[in-house]
């Protein structure tokens, strides 16, 4: 998380929604699962509770004009007549997003965008994140020497910073030596007892995609796999990361116009990332950079919030997104 970040989300507690309000501008905000109780932050942390999610959805619904997606080009053209309008979105493609997320927006009324990461469509791999995470806090304790590393992984009683910095060794890595080190981690011991107790981050079927298109939900890319699409990968990576969900979604569903960079924050994205969602033809791509989207310079780096777990005080962070704006328009012009 950036420093802003860090400070919007501290500072926002002690701020009434009220207050703020007249500070607000068009912004685009995402979760990801939806469940209804977790049993490992450790490795569910990309879920929220449902009693939380419906109360962030309530705040939403009460203090914002929420928006389906294909309204985006007007909001863009005039932000200044949208400054209660708010994006909804939701990343992966995880199947509690029917199961759970689904019937409290549609209950709602509340549009949504879901972002599917269509390799973990098609083949029903988990996310490598998950995995990692999964191999280093199950693990059996002792000493791993796992390829690509450039030292031994020790695994003890306190696995959480270890966790951490196997992620992030990871994520700047080449996809495909990534992969092979993922594939490592779930060969060392018994998965099959952990993916059941975590169903949770099973991911839908093409079926189930279809059912939510179906009910007025908008699908979009995240990527073919759920990886970086960062400096460290190739050009051919890139265009396949842009290119293969989209064929793939159209394919499956229908007309794929949007996209989302997996993880997609400083460090995420390259010039050459983005250049590959232009010319693989989508009409605008969201990273994780906050800001507002009255601050857009480059519509393929549109800024979104990621909603904490739980966040009582939506209302107010969202009214202050504005204020990462400098940030979002510095990194957006080294991209450009």
């Amino acid at each position: 998380m950036s420093r802003f970040g860090q400070f919007a989300r501290g500072v926002g507690r002690h701020i009434p929604a009220g207050a703020v309000r007249p500070l607000g501008r068009p912004a685009a905000v995402f979760f990801h699962g939806v469940e209804p109780a977790t049993l490992d932050p450790n490795v569910q942390n990309n879920h929220h509770e449902t009693a939380d999610f419906i109360a962030i959805a309530r705040r939403l619904k009460r203090d914002f004009d929420v928006l389906p997606l294909a309204a985006i080009d007007d909001v863009l053209k005039a932000p200044e007549r949208h400054r209660r309008a708010v994006f909804l979105m939701s990343d992966d493609g995880y199947a509690n997003t029917l199961t759970v997320a689904a019937d409290i927006l549609n209950e709602m009324r509340l549009p949504w965008t879901l972002f599917v990461s269509t390799h973990h469509i098609d083949t029903g791999e988990r996310n490598p994140i998950f995995l990692i995470r999964l191999f280093v806090h199950h693990a059996p304790a002792g000493t791993y020497t796992a390829p690509h590393f450039p030292q031994s992984l020790t695994l003890g009683a306190d696995r959480e910073i270890a966790a951490e910095a196997a992620v992030w060794h990871l994520r700047e890595m080449d996809m495909v030596k990534a992969q092979e080190t993922v594939d490592w981690m779930t060969r060392q011991f018994d998965l099959k007892p952990l993916l059941e107790r975590f169903a949770s981050d099973a991911f839908l079927t093409w079926d189930q995609v279809r059912a939510l298109k179906a009910r007025g939900v908008e699908i979009g890319a995240h990527a073919h796999r759920h990886w970086p699409m960062n400096e460290h990968q190739s050009g051919a990576t890139l265009l396949m990361q842009a290119a293969r969900p989209k064929q793939r979604v159209e394919a499956e569903v229908g007309p794929c116009r949007f996209f989302s960079y997996p993880f997609g924050n400083k460090g995420d994205i390259s010039r050459a990332a983005w250049h590959a969602v232009r010319d693989a033809g989508y009409d605008c791509a969201f990273t994780t950079l906050s800001g507002t989207l009255d601050a857009c310079t480059n519509r393929f780096l549109l800024p979104r919030y990621g909603i904490e777990p739980r966040t009582p005080h939506i209302s107010t962070l969202v009214s202050l997104l504005r204020a990462g704006n400098p940030r979002l328009r510095r990194w957006q012009s080294e991209l450009a």
